[in-house]
Order: structure tokens, then C-alpha cells, then sequence
């Protein structure tokens, strides 16, 4: 893991750094707290062990930064000091440190208060994950994936770069399920998802929006583009062979509905992109599915690849 060290006395920073290193961590030093937080305003840092003592900003008022800032993941804080007494604890911890340990400190005891910083982070970024992610397929959920439409909307709007998105929907899903087992029918759908996956520019553009419903933003791609990228996705679904334990082969198809942000009145309207995605989707399940449909600009009507 990577620590950052927030401490004046260079001896104490050197047992801190050697001692760490040994265990295995990276580890990034600094003598002043004003050091430290121009350091964590770079690269955010998920471990710090700070000095209470320090020339300027001292440990509590660098605490007191970063926990009013709006960093992109916690930062666990251990706060030495040759402070032992309960008011200066108390102190220590409403500044918002997380776990206190007085100098001269035991070794010993340092790698036990961190073991347990790292369980807490890990747990963090176990509960992140699961909050973000679809559980059986692994790809982001509807609303982790909602935001990072609008985020990549908005940059493209400003960059005025062309965006396009696509909405995939497994044909006859039902039957799948009905015939098969439900069983079959989620890894139908995870088979689904490693192709899009594999798609998609980077594996958190790829989305489950719901049920057997998936979606696919590519940044820098226009319409055209798009639809012959669903096109390839159409045909490797269609070719998946599931084999089950009494040898018979499931096989099974997709409808995809492709819009781009050139089709938006600005530009960054969320909910037109996605309405047009979804309209042509709907006309490629009408027109008989297992095909592609283009969204058509300010109708209802769409066109095919």
C-alpha cells in the first residue's frame, strides 16, 4: 500500500520509512504538514501517518483539510504524538484522526493500528465495488453507469467531440429462462457481458441497465461508427454456444439500438440519448430481431445499419 509520512523529525521520519518498506509499502515522506497536503492534492493517498507537531500546519489542521476536502476515496489517518494525556486524544480524534499512537511508539504495535487501516480500506473498497457493479456480471449498475454518461457527455460537449451510445437487449429472454433454467439464463448474460466488455473502449464503459437489458457509451465514435461496432457485438452474441451438462447447445441472439450525441439538441441531454438508444431499440425488435437499429434525428422513425 502507499503511505504518505507527515513528520518534522528526521529520525522518526527515517524509522517510519524504513520500518514501512520493510513491510512492504511504498512510501512518499514529507517534513511539514503544508507538505502533505500539496502532496495529497496531487495523488490522493488512502494511508497517512501524521506528526501533531509540525512547523505551520501542524497534524489536527492537516487532518481538518483533507476531511473537508472532496477527495475521490477516504484517506485513513494515524496521528503520533508525544501527547498522551485523554484531552489531547480526544482532540486528536474529532480533528477527524482516525487512530492515535503516542511517542515513543512501539513498533510492533505501529504494523497492528495499520494492519487494521488496511482491513478498514479494503472493506471500503469491497463495499465501492458492490455499490458500482453488477453482481452477477461484474459490469457497472444502472446508476453508476448513468453517471459516468453524463460525466463523458458533458467533456465531449466541451471538447465538442462526438459521442455515441448503445442499448443491447437479449432476444426471447424469457425462454431462456423458461426452457433452460435460470441458471442458464445468467450466464447467458455473463457471456454477454465479457463481449461487451471486450468492446468497449475501456471496461467501465460497458453497463448492465437492467434485466437482460445492456449498454455500451464509446467516446470519439460517431453514429456510423458506432453501428458497425454493434454490428461486430450482434454477430459475436449470436455465435456464443452454451453447452450444458446434458450436451445440448443454447444459442441465443440480441437486439442493439445506437444514437449519438450528434442527435441531441446540445449536445448532453442524458435522457435524449438514451430515449433515441431505446426507440431504436424497440424498432429492432419489431423489425424482427437480431439486428441493429440507427436512431433518426428530431422522429420517431430509425434506420438500419
Amino acid at each position: 500500500m502507499k503511505i504518505l509520512i507527515a513528520e518534522d523529525d528526521n529520525l522518526q521520519r527515517s524509522v517510519l520509512r524504513v520500518l514501512l518498506q520493510k513491510a512492504g509499502h511504498a512510501v512518499c515522506e514529507t517534513a511539514t504538514g503544508q507538505d502533505a497536503w500539496d502532496v495529497i492534492q496531487r495523488e490522493p493517498y488512502r494511508l497517512l501517518i501524521t506528526d501533531w507537531m509540525m512547523p505551520g500546519m501542524n497534524g489536527p489542521e492537516l487532518i481538518q483539510k483533507i476531511r473537508t476536502a472532496n477527495q475521490p476515496g477516504y484517506t485513513y489517518i494515524l496521528l503520533l504524538t508525544a501527547k498522551d494525556t485523554k484531552v489531547s486524544t480526544i482532540e486528536g480524534l474529532k480533528a477527524g484522526a482516525d487512530d492515535y499512537l503516542t511517542k515513543p511508539f512501539d513498533k510492533d504495535e505501529l504494523m497492528a493500528r495499520l494492519a487494521i487501516g488496511e482491513r478498514i480500506l479494503n472493506l471500503e473498497t469491497r463495499l465501492a465495488y458492490m455499490a458500482n457493479h453488477d453482481g452477477l456480471t461484474g459490469l457497472l449498475n444502472r446508476r453508476a453507469f448513468y453517471a459516468r454518461i453524463q460525466t463523458e457527455l458533458e467533456r465531449s460537449a466541451a471538447e465538442k467531440a462526438e459521442t455515441s451510445l448503445m442499448m443491447i437487449d437479449l432476444d426471447h429472454f424469457k425462454s431462456i429462462n423458461d426452457r433452460y433454467g435460470h441458471q442458464t439464463g445468467d450466464e447467458a448474460l455473463r457471456q454477454t457481458a465479457r463481449v461487451l466488455e471486450q468492446s468497449a473502449p475501456l471496461p467501465d464503459y460497458a453497463g448492465r441497465w437492467g434485466g437482460e437489458e445492456f449498454i455500451v457509451l464509446l467516446p470519439g465514435k460517431n453514429q456510423t461508427e458506432a453501428a458497425y461496432l454493434a454490428e461486430e457485438i450482434r454477430a459475436r452474441i449470436a455465435a456464443i454456444r452454451l453447452v450444458l451438462p446434458d450436451q445440448r447447445v443454447v444459442q441465443f441472439t440480441a437486439s442493439l439500438g445506437v444514437s449519438a450525441n450528434a442527435l441531441c439538441g446540445n449536445g448532453t441531454d442524458l435522457n435524449e440519448l438514451v430515449m433515441l438508444a431505446d426507440r431504436a431499440l424497440y424498432q429492432a425488435k419489431s423489425a424482427g430481431r437480431n439486428r441493429v437499429i440507427r436512431a433518426a434525428k428530431g422522429e420517431f422513425g430509425a434506420a438500419p445499419v
